[in-house]
């Protein structure tokens, strides 16, 4: 960038795989020939279950883990083959947010952000101004003198946003960094997040399990199951055209396409003899989310439709649609075929008798 303001540096996991020796002797895989390139200057999520491998992934990028196979490249660099001054440099261009905190309840929230300046060595007068400017980004002018003890849930992790940024990096790690906060606070803080990439230009690589992280705030997304990336794409695609069952599921919990449970119960894998309806996911992507195609369906084919579940909302700047229905299973082919002509997405979620 040429306003002098950090850039963001690109991440590369290439065929990485990282495994611990257990007590008795035998090795468990926590991340397997996983691969995964973070664009420099853009914000990605990996989301996986607890378990599944992502703070591992996180803590290779910064080597407090190394990998057993593979490479972590951060701006070009190797990291699991940095020592020494080497290490320390790629420490410094990557900050790291976390879930907890991470605050000295003893310094103030001044002292906490000079914290890594102190021990890089910064003059003091340089450290006074660059916690100022912090202090004034994350919107904690009037706590600056407060202990962690006097601050909310909020106003901490906003601390620990600025202490990351402290040693100006070109890389910011957040580890499940609204987990621990209220939904209205949890808003606030990837606003947050989101103005940092927007004006730094930093890489941004955060790692949930909350798919609504996801939605609201990353441009790229990749879903971790078992210590492998199963699946991984920019976050609209994604969202709009899921392929692995591990990412449906997280996607059913934020996009209004969960099935109310006495349809669950009823439902059957495949189609029973005699009338049945069919149950269909419909995605509306795009151009298509907000057309009236369920009237024109009923309109041009006579065939009625039963809304189950759904939800309009935005992913980035798109919209996005999301209909769960039913309809007459004889009439199911008829149906898709009209949707799909029309830019949507159908897929086929069972049958009710």
């Amino acid at each position: 960038m040429s306003d002098g303001k950090p850039q963001g540096a690109s991440i590369v996991f290439q065929a990485v795989g990282k495994a611990f020796n257990k007590p008795d002797g035998k090795q468990v895989s926590a991340v397997s020939d996983a691969s995964l390139t973070v664009d420099s200057g853009a914000i990605t999520g990996i989301i996986g279950r607890s378990g599944a491998g992502k703070s591992t992934m996180l803590r290779m990028v910064n080597g407090l883990e190394r990998p057993t196979s593979g490479q972590v490249l951060v701006g070009g660099q190797d990291v699991g083959a940095a020592q020494g001054a080497a290490l320390r440099g790629i420490r410094r261009d990557v900050g790291m947010i976390f879930q907890h905190f991470n605050l000295l309840s003893s310094r103030t929230v001044a002292g906490n952000i000079a914290l890594p300046l102190e021990v890089a060595g910064v003059p003091a007068a340089q450290i006074k101004a660059r916690v100022a400017d912090l202090i004034d980004r994350v919107g904690l002018n009037a706590q600056s003198n407060n202990y962690p003890a006097e601050l909310s849930g909020g106003q901490k992790q906003r601390v620990g946003i600025a202490r990351a940024l402290a040693t100006e990096p070109k890389v910011l790690l957040s580890d499940e960094a609204t987990s621990a906060l209220d939904p209205e606070t949890t808003q606030t803080v990837l606003t947050l997040l989101k103005d940092i990439n927007r004006d730094l230009g930093l890489t941004i690589l955060l790692i949930t399990h909350e798919m609504a992280v996801v939605r609201d705030i990353a441009s790229h997304v990749a879903v971790i199951e078992g210590g492998k990336i199963v699946e991984a794409g920019k976050t609209y695609d994604v969202f709009t055209a899921p392929q692995h069952p591990t990412t449906r599921s997280f996607l059913s919990g934020v996009t209004g396409v969960t099935l109310p449970a006495f349809i669950k119960g009823r439902m059957l894998e495949t189609r029973p003899k005699g009338a049945a309806k069919e149950v269909l996911r419909v995605t509306f992507a795009g151009m298509h989310a907000t057309d009236p195609m369920l009237a024109l369906l009923t309109r041009d084919l006579g065939i009625e439709v039963n809304i189950l579940a759904g939800a309009v909302e935005e992913i980035g700047t798109q919209p996005f649609g999301n209909l769960l229905i039913s309809l007459d299973a004889d009439k199911g082919v008829d149906a898709r075929a009209y949707l799909e002509q029309h830019g949507l997405l159908t897929e086929v979620l069972g049958y009710v008798s």
